[in-house]
């Protein structure tokens, strides 16, 4: 004869106690949110109107789109970025209402160590600042425009490089009598 469970074991019942505490919060609750932009990986934070956490994610940048399309439209704050900007249009087709902010007024609201979870939540809490300043979200031709003036003043700058370094390099050169 094989291995028998001990009789106290036979009789054992399995109870299922539900936690209240570690709900997943309702999509409903979510006012504003917090999203720190990465490579890969976004973080997100949300909290809901008396300014209490409902919500930290992590998000693939896949999943980023689907998930802001099943919650309902709410306030979404974004460090100024390039990045930022496409993201914003993109959220915006959603119907979600998204603030860009310039990266130096947000660093103030960041509570402990520098990690992506605590950027998206000093986003959160800069975005819901009355006195904050917000940057206009740019259109993909506005993008476009600034980049080709940026390429310009770059050769600008590299062709004003060159003329200093050979002036300085063989000096300016006299008239031929």
């Amino acid at each position: 004869m094989g291995w028998m469970a001990p009789l106290r074991h036979r009789g054992a019942k399995l109870v299922l106690l539900e936690n209240h505490q570690e709900r997943e919060p309702s999509m409903s609750e979510i006012t504003t949110i917090g999203l720190d932009l990465a490579k890969h990986v976004f973080q997100v934070h949300g909290v809901d109107a008396q300014g209490t956490t409902v919500l930290r994610k992590r998000l693939r940048r896949g999943q980023v789109l689907a998930f802001f399309s099943r919650i309902p439209r709410c306030v979404v704050g974004l460090e100024a970025c390039a990045t930022a900007h496409y993201w914003a249009r993109e959220l915006g087709v959603l119907g979600h209402e998204v603030r860009l902010m310039p990266a130096q007024y947000v660093k103030p609201y960041i509570k402990r160590n520098k990690h992506d979870a605590a950027d998206a939540e000093a986003i959160c809490e800069a975005v819901g600042r009355p006195t904050m300043r917000f940057v206009p979200v740019k259109t993909a031709e506005q993008q476009a425009t600034q980049l080709l003036h940026r390429g310009r003043e770059q050769l600008v700058r590299q062709r004003t490089m060159l003329v200093i370094e050979f002036h300085n390099r063989y000096g300016r050169r006299r008239k031929c009598p």
